[in-house]
């Protein structure tokens, strides 16, 4: 890793972001540490969808163990292997499923967030569906007809309805067609305010019919909403696959919104959605899309409300009967995530001291003696063997350095013992767990 060569912009927003507890969505990589395995399952799943398969996964952790952050880590590993991606959290406001447009809502915030090599930070659209008019741009010279012809836009539309014909198979799929083929129409002409209201359809931003007919001024055309947005999913999926991209990647976080409906019917709705999602994808009805959930251990195994209590989804998630060690198979639907040992916290506090110096011009004086004593005062708290998160760590760790810049004569063992309630210092050895300086390793 070149760190004189990060922008500082970005470490900026790395920092910004770690320092409130907030996963960076940029920078991910520079502090990726201990997740290799991980990763791997993922980027292996990134291989066959590129090869056309489906992929369905679940990133399972506790709060602040890592989930969102190996999200974005997957996220940008997906854009640079030429996929594009689009990602949301769960709300209460937006599900898989529900009524009000909670389903559609969901949509939008994926496609508002549709990103590529060429537009990483989401609305991709026009970038992508610009890149198809470009390539039979580019088809139509190569056989010997030239732009100054007056009949080149109109060429350039019919061999893009033509190729659009194989959506139109697809649920939702004529209408889909149509759109995508009547903006590359207006992008030929010039037409800014059609090009406008079709993207304004592919976002699913038309409440009825009436109103998306009037302003593309196409008979019959239907609009995009709570029951079929998925199925329109399905169709960026197909449509990002003939443009030449490796495929469609949707990261979706903050399961443990679901968990949460308070209301059964409501919350097996939407259970349905993601059964229907995991199907398509493993049974090669969604080519070229791997769907990612991001989730808690109780949206997940809670027989009552989570994922488990959804029977048909509990017979194909749950762990086989010969993984005893929690983890999972890398095969396996479901990513479990351990808690990072000892020597990893220390690996990625080091790494965050470099790159803070970087930051700020010039790495802060803290021995590697201080940074053992940081993570052995961490890790042998009680409970702390099982429950510290690496958000917990880099938080605690960005504020000491924070102390240690803003006034270099305090060190970390002062910070460290000034923490200590006079109380807890009273604390029997025996009644929590010791971790020395010998047992960390560089």
């Amino acid at each position: 890793m070149r760190q004189d060569k990060i922008p500082r912009r970005i470490l900026g927003t790395l920092f910004s972001s770690l320092s409130s507890g907030v996963v960076p969505r940029v920078g991910a990589p520079y502090i990726a540490i201990g997740r290799n395995r991980e990763i791997m399952s993922l980027t292996d799943d990134l291989d066959r969808v590129a090869d056309g398969e489906g992929v369905t996964r679940f990133i399972i952790g506790r709060y602040g163990s890592g989930k969102s952050f190996l999200i974005q880590l997957a996220r940008g590993y997906a854009i640079d292997r030429g996929f594009v991606t689009a990602d949301c959290d769960l709300t209460p406001e937006r599900r898989l499923s529900g009524s009000g447009g909670a389903g559609l809502a969901t949509y939008r915030e994926l496609v508002k967030n549709l990103s590529c090599k060429a537009a990483p930070d989401g609305g991709a659209i026009p970038v992508i569906i610009g890149k198809w008019y470009a390539q039979i741009s580019s088809s139509l010279i190569s056989s010997g007809i030239s732009p100054e012809d007056p009949r080149f836009s109109d060429l350039v539309s019919d061999r893009i309805v033509s190729e659009s014909r194989v959506f139109e198979g697809a649920v939702g799929g004529f209408d889909f067609a149509v759109v995508v083929s009547e903006y590359c129409r207006a992008w030929g002409r010039g037409d800014d305010s059609l090009m406008s209201s079709c993207l304004k359809w592919l976002r699913g931003e038309f409440n009825t019919k009436t109103e998306a007919r009037e302003a593309l001024g196409i008979r019959s055309l239907s609009v995009i909403d709570d029951l079929n947005w998925y199925d329109h999913l399905k169709l960026l999926a197909a449509l990002v696959r003939k443009i030449g991209y490796s495929g469609l990647c949707v990261f979706i976080d903050e399961g443990v919104n679901l968990y949460k409906i308070s209301n059964r019917i409501s919350r097996e709705a939407n259970y349905e959605k993601v059964l229907a999602m995991f199907n398509d994808t493993m049974q090669g009805k969604a080519e070229g899309l791997m769907i990612v959930f991001g989730g808690t251990p109780k949206f997940l195994e809670d027989e009552r409300r989570g994922l488990f209590s959804y029977e048909a989804l509990r017979s194909r998630l749950a762990d086989s009967r010969f993984i005893t060690d929690g983890t999972g198979l890398a095969s396996g639907p479901i990513i479990r995530l351990r808690r990072l040992s000892d020597s990893e916290l220390l690996a990625l506090i080091i790494r965050l001291t470099t790159l803070y110096g970087v930051y700020y011009g010039s790495e802060p004086l803290v021995s590697d003696e201080e940074k053992k004593e940081f993570i052995s005062f961490m890790t042998s708290r009680t409970g702390a063997s099982e429950l510290i998160t690496p958000r917990e760590v880099i938080r605690d760790y960005i504020a000491i350095l924070d102390v240690l810049r803003s006034d270099p004569s305090r060190n970390i063992y002062d910070i460290i013992s000034n923490s200590i309630p006079s109380e807890s210092k009273t604390v029997r050895q025996d009644e929590k767990r010791t971790v020395t300086i010998d047992d960390l390793e560089l």
